[in-house]
């Protein structure tokens, strides 16, 4: 039997320890894609306890307690912080084969130096044991993102966002680390919910213009991207159940955008009319600037009316789709690819299944442009799983290109959520030292020590032009 999660966890192989301890576990993280928030970034405020550092706002956590029939105010309620922690413990023991069970593991080892398993029976005293440490110990963001050796941290904006918090941090004395914004243009997108009129304005002041029309909501969004881009951002992101590819002429777009201002309901088919002429305007001016265009494909969100009446969005209530993707995706990247506009692209999918389409669509469409300029994007949320990663990779190792991957990002709300990139670099490392010790693969050291600190860090730094 081997130790619980010792220093060979998931290395199988002598290759696959070579590969980690020599190549993989030093190396920097890039996290191209989170939900940190630059402002606590910049506050830097030390947590009061394990319970505000690990379950305010981890719906991953949330989930699995509900699962376990725990009641609501431990999770979001006003049970107290030593209630919540010592709830989460009693729900973390039931799950074997979860992810969930390794990132806790992994942070309380390297955050904390508590390497008991956490149980209903060790609840009480791990959590007085990581409170007793924080006590004693620097558990501030900026300085938990600097002993993770984060080196990017990009995180996820609105185009109304002033970024004043991004151009403090540019300033901080001893924090080796760009904290850069994402243009995240969602709620411009999505005309067919509730709230876009309100937002239409909201954007029209930030970008000082009126909005009559579709063409004048593009003059804003592209405002704001310059916005952005003199800040520092370098990445976009979309989030679509499937991505739209409806071309129209102005007349249908214009149809569509005052029935929404004039808050009548709007179909799926209206909607990606809309969608497909702000996307294209959006992936040209991407292209212009150099910029690298995120879409993330296939969550069905909130789908409890219940509790997102209760709580809100992005608190657990998602999960995935299984829409048909691959004909619109590969017609909405040849429209931008036809004129020579299609931007550097990052395609992410949420079901296992589109693992072949987003593989195989990479291909139609790489250029000189960059090194693998359309990606596979990483395995994430209910795919950031030890299958799921595997899959991905292979998928990707199979059909394309997997030395060039740009790797692992968090999609995270936690400071201590980077044990995920140790996680991913151990899987990694095994799926490769596999290959390698079955004969797959030659192990030439420069090129194999290339390629893993390639996935590492490397290709996203380059790719992003970080």
């Amino acid at each position: 039997m081997n130790g619980f999660m010792d220093r060979e966890f998931l290395l199988d192989t002598q290759t696959a320890q070579k590969l980690f301890h020599e190549y993989a576990e030093n190396m920097p993280i890039c996290d191209y894609h989170c939900h940190l928030s630059p402002k606590e970034i910049y506050e830097n405020e030390q947590p009061a306890d394990i319970s505000q550092l690990w379950l305010s706002g981890d719906h991953y956590k949330w989930r699995a307690m509900r699962s376990c029939g725990i009641d609501e105010k431990y999770c979001t309620g006003d049970a107290s912080p030593k209630e919540k922690f010592v709830k989460f413990a009693e729900a973390l023991q039931y799950c074997i084969g979860n992810p969930l069970y390794h990132w806790a593991h992994i942070e309380l080892q390297r955050y904390f130096g508590i390497h008991t398993p956490l149980n209903a029976k060790t609840a009480e005293d791990i959590y007085e044991k990581a409170n007793a440490a924080m006590a004693k110990g620097d558990f501030r963001p900026q300085s938990l993102i600097t002993k993770s050796n984060v080196k990017v941290v990009c995180t996820t904006d609105d185009p109304i966002d002033s970024l004043e918090y991004h151009k403090l941090l540019k300033n901080v004395d001893g924090f080796d680390c760009k904290v850069l914004p994402t243009f995240r243009p969602d709620k411009a997108l999505n005309i067919n919910l509730d709230g876009f009129a309100e937002y239409i304005k909201s954007l029209a002041e930030a970008a000082q213009l009126e909005i009559s029309d579709y063409r004048d909501v593009i003059t804003a969004l592209l405002k704001r991207v310059d916005y952005f881009n003199e800040v520092g951002c370098k990445v976009s992101d979309q989030a679509f159940e499937y991505v739209p590819c409806s071309p129209a002429d102005d007349g249908e777009i214009n149809a569509v955008f005052t029935k929404a201002m004039n808050g009548e309901q709007i179909s799926n088919s209206e909607a990606d009319i809309y969608k497909t002429a702000i996307m294209k305007a959006l992936g040209e001016k991407y292209h212009e600037l150099d910029w690298a265009m995120e879409i993330h494909i296939g969550a069905i969100r909130n789908n409890s009316t219940r509790m997102f009446k209760k709580l809100g969005a992005d608190t657990g209530f998602d999960s995935v789709g299984d829409c048909e993707i691959a004909k619109n995706l590969s017609r909405f990247l040849d429209m931008l690819d036809s004129e020579g506009k299609l931007p550097k692209t990052i395609l992410f999918n949420l079901n296992d299944k589109d693992n072949t389409v987003l593989a195989t669509m990479l291909g139609n469409f790489q250029s000189s442009e960059a090194e693998s300029k359309i990606q596979f994007g990483p395995a994430w949320w209910f795919l950031d799983t030890m299958d799921g990663m595997t899959a991905q990779m292979k998928s990707l190792g199979n059909l394309g290109v997997l030395g060039k991957f740009v790797g692992m990002e968090t999609d995270s709300r936690s400071f201590t959520s980077y044990g995920r990139h140790e996680y991913f670099r151990r899987i990694m490392c095994r799926l490769l030292g596999r290959w390698i010790e079955d004969g797959w693969y030659a192990f030439d050291e420069d090129i194999v020590k290339e390629i893993v600190q390639g996935i590492c860090y490397n290709n996203a730094i380059k790719y992003f032009n970080f």
